[in-house]
């Protein structure tokens, strides 16, 4: 089994430059209306990498800020997914920690390869010299730490080693679902199976990438927000029709949906790939619909389809546990790699107390719980 694929910096290299050509000294709200931080870019050995600089903008999405991901957005999932019995004290503990981090100024973060998604590919290692990217991030942002996100040991371990050899810490921050060999998940899971079974007989219209219109996108963000913003989190990134449309254009999401019998759109999914690896970081669809017309399920099912097609491995991200370990997805708990050995000592000691809480409590409740 093939636990290692990379992309290839090839491949990187011009989703990268697309993502810069759109995003690279332009105000980000037009795009994501909750996300207020510079994008920019760094040299790594010859590889240009996208980065995010985010200044303590309050209620900033989780994706670029770190107070968010750790403090509210913790808080949020704490009360909406855990055991009724540990509620209370994990939001005591997350209280505590949340008034830590506002006074070390944590969300002063670089994050470096970051794609203002859920969950960032990486490229092979091959010719990054670890130490004086974080030398290069220094110099540059001074008052900074520096963050990689979506890293976890079964996709990524030599970025991991490698960045723990160059002085980043792991802090770790929730539990994704990785599919692969799905013939083999397509034997064993029956429901997954049944999905795919609904896909091939649904009522409704598939709607390909290259048959989306403007009013699809105005359309798909009305359903992306139902379910990411609406029914989870506000603390979501809020996408809207413009970055849907520009990403499409620019080939950086490849996008799929359904429409009822009167043409309407009432569930889309966009998939992120660089690769053979594949994420699908925008999701929706008409939360008033009842759950037997399996919205959610056709599109996983189409997701899970093209991952088989591709041969690809596919990163599904947190949420829908039970949902995704019904189908053979496997759980891994997934890191951020934090620098910040030329910050305060207070901001260092709270990155280290931030450490040894999520991995000492988090990572076994998200494991106990299947979270």
């Amino acid at each position: 089994m093939t636990t290692c694929l990379y992309v290839p910096h090839g491949c990187f290299a011009d989703k990268a430059a697309a993502f810069t050509a759109l995003h690279a000294g332009v105000a980000t709200r037009g795009f994501v209306s909750n996300i207020d931080a510079r994008v920019e870019t760094i040299d790594a050995g010859g590889l240009t990498l996208p980065v995010t600089v985010n200044d303590a903008t309050p209620g900033n999405a989780w994706v670029c800020s770190p107070l968010t991901t750790y403090s509210r957005y913790a808080l949020e999932e704490t009360r909406r997914v855990a055991p009724r019995v540990l509620v209370a004290p994990l939001g005591g503990v997350i209280g505590v920690a949340d008034r830590w981090l506002r006074r070390a100024e944590l969300d002063s973060a670089v994050s470096v390869n970051n794609w203002l998604l859920s969950t960032n590919l990486y490229p092979a290692t091959d010719g990054v010299d670890f130490a004086a990217l974080a030398a290069s991030c220094e110099v540059r942002w001074p008052r900074h730490a520096f963050w990689f996100r979506s890293l976890n040991f079964v996709q990524h371990a030599d970025w991991l080693q490698a960045l723990m050899a160059a002085g980043f810490d792991l802090i770790p921050t929730r539990q994704v679902y990785l599919f692969r060999d799905i013939t083999q998940r397509i034997t064993k899971h029956q429901n997954l199976r049944r999905d795919l079974h609904l896909l091939r007989t649904t009522p409704l219209t598939f709607v390909s990438h290259d048959a989306f219109t403007d009013a699809d996108f105005v359309r798909s963000e009305a359903l992306y927000a139902q379910l990411y913003l609406d029914k989870y989190s506000r603390l979501n990134p809020s996408y809207t029709a413009a970055f849907l449309k520009a990403w499409h254009r620019a080939g950086l999401l490849e996008f799929a949906g359904f429409r009822d019998d009167t043409g309407e759109l009432r569930a889309v999914v966009g998939m992120f790939g660089q690769g053979t690896l594949l994420s699908a970081p925008i999701v929706g669809y008409d939360t008033s619909w009842p759950p037997s017309a399996g919205l959610y399920r056709l599109l996983m099912a189409h997701v899970l389809k093209t991952t088989l097609e591709r041969d690809a491995i596919l990163n599904l991200s947190a949420g829908a546990a039970h949902f995704k370990r019904l189908r053979g997805g496997d759980p891994v708990i997934e890191y951020s790699a934090v620098f910040s050995r030329h910050l305060p000592t207070a901001t260092r000691r709270t990155l280290r107390g931030l450490q040894m809480l999520t991995t000492k409590f988090g990572v076994p409740i998200m494991r106990r719980f299947q979270l």
